[in-house]
């Protein structure tokens, strides 16, 4: 499997997590990351707007899983 589909395929399973479970995340509206409803700041972007409406987390997390990676995360920092 090429590394691209290998990410896309980690996108979504990560995004089927979601979905399953919408009431435990929200949006950050900073960065467009979607974070644990407990997370009092968004951890990429630092940011403490979020919407945390279930059914925008739903779509977003459809969107996310559809394409690439576009933000940089603490992860990409390391």
């Amino acid at each position: 499997m090429s590394a691209e589909k290998n990410h896309l395929a980690e996108r979504a399973a990560r995004a089927e997590k979601i979905i399953a479970a919408p009431q435990e995340y929200k949006i950050c509206e900073g960065c467009d990351s979607i974070v644990k409803l407990r997370a009092p700041a968004c951890p990429n972007c630092h940011g403490y707007r979020f919407d945390e409406s279930s059914e925008a987390v739903v779509e977003h997390a459809k969107l996310l899983a559809s394409r690439p990676q576009r933000t940089v995360t603490a992860e990409d920092l390391s």
